[in-house]
């Protein structure tokens, strides 16, 4: 299991699993992160926090615990 914290920066990856609940497993939906979509790290800041994806045609940062809710292949 791989999540998209672990990610390198200027990989494609694809949705496996999310695997928050309640509120932040929704924001998480909310911004477009469903399972099977594709997913394009842009960056990861020096200290990780936050992550720079493409989803769905537009720019997002996620935080590092976010990041660590979403399982990818």
């Amino acid at each position: 299991m791989k999540t998209l914290r672990e990610v390198a920066c200027g990989q494609n990856v694809r949705v496996r699993k999310l695997s928050g609940t309640g509120p932040v497993k929704r924001r998480i939906m909310d911004m477009g992160i469903t399972k099977g979509v594709e997913i394009f790290v842009r960056k990861v800041a020096p200290l990780g926090d936050p992550v720079e994806v493409t989803v769905r045609g537009y720019e997002l940062s996620l935080r590092k615990a976010d990041a660590e809710m979403i399982e990818v292949e």
